[in-house]
């Protein structure tokens, strides 16, 4: 989330006066991500969040739209869009596709700790069984054929040493993609973002899971290994740690079992994890967009990751 449209009060007013919000008592700008412009906006109805959507278009974001709103009809702790007199929940707003959601409570949490691992494991089990009967299809919008797409780009810009890594990951991904036993994963909408900034608590229990603007239709194992690969590691050394890895694991057992083939391929999903966020902060980093407001991602920490899962670090 970042600040590329800025609004005035009256702008808002005017939108949520519209919606039969009430009248904004405080408007706020979200710095943390970087793709969509985010606020915080307070009413006396109650407290949501302003999404504008500067990449997504209004032909691309039924799906997601539609998903959370297919997820919150199944109690799980998701935004739910708030719908005009027309029933519709996409808006306009400034000519940018908008959307309004209830704010949850709770807050992010930077240090995950067991119990944190266990609850993320368990409400992402969740989430793909409430998902496979949804009817809407899209594939991962940053899945392999984006991978393919941006690495002779970004390959412009970097070292020797890490174009070669980047040459070899693909091929070995492509070459994972086409395999029998990765036709055998088990499929269906996934968040494919669940990182710790995209979900809330509130005294230690699970309040929310936001931000599914990057989901798509995918192998639930993707969603596992991008969990893994943020809730379950070492910040410094890219390393996974074995206690909260195990606690999430279990708990995401406890609802959804992992097949055999699940088994067999997380170490190379969690590489495939780690090559996609690699080359989404290459890409940012290389291809940037103005902003009133950005905080920009470092992408060595992903590379150093894909590396570990490499063997290439001890």
């Amino acid at each position: 989330m970042a600040v590329y449209t800025e609004l005035s009060v009256d702008e808002v007013a005017a939108f949520f006066g519209a919606l039969g919000l009430g009248w904004p008592r405080s408007v706020r700008g979200i710095t943390t991500g970087i793709e969509n412009t985010n606020y915080f906006v307070d009413t006396e109805t109650g407290e949501y969040v302003l999404t504008l959507f500067e990449r997504l278009t209004f032909e691309q974001l039924p799906f997601y739209l539609h998903l959370i709103k297919h997820l919150a009809a199944r109690r799980m702790p998701v935004p739910n869009p708030v719908a005009n007199a027309s029933a519709e929940i996409l808006h306009s707003l400034k000519g940018r596709p908008a959307v309004v959601v209830n704010r949850l409570p709770g807050e992010s949490v930077t240090v995950p700790t067991v119990s944190h691992c266990r609850s993320i494991g368990e409400i992402l089990a969740r989430i793909h069984v409430a998902g496979t009967d949804y009817p809407r299809h899209q594939v991962n919008p940053r899945g392999l054929e984006w991978w393919n797409e941006v690495v002779p780009v970004v390959g412009r810009y970097v070292s020797d040493g890490q174009r070669s890594l980047l040459a070899s990951e693909l091929t070995f991904q492509n070459q994972i993609a086409v395999s029998s036993t990765y036709e055998q994963l088990p499929k269906g909408p996934v968040h494919a973002d669940l990182f710790r900034d995209n979900a809330l608590f509130d005294g230690g229990q699970l309040t929310g899971v936001f931000d599914f603007y990057f989901a798509g239709c995918d192998a639930f194992l993707f969603d596992i290994a991008v969990c893994l690969n943020d809730w379950c590691v070492d910040d410094c050394t890219g390393r996974q740690d074995g206690g909260r890895a195990a606690a999430f694991i279990g708990a995401y057992q406890s609802v959804r079992a992992l097949t055999p083939a699940e088994r067999i391929l997380l170490p190379a999903m969690q590489r495939a994890g780690a090559f996609r966020f690699w080359l989404s902060r290459l890409w940012d980093l290389y291809q940037p967009r103005e902003a009133a407001i950005l905080k920009a991602h470092d992408p060595s920490h992903f590379e150093r990751m894909l590396r570990v899962h490499r063997g290439e670090i001890a």
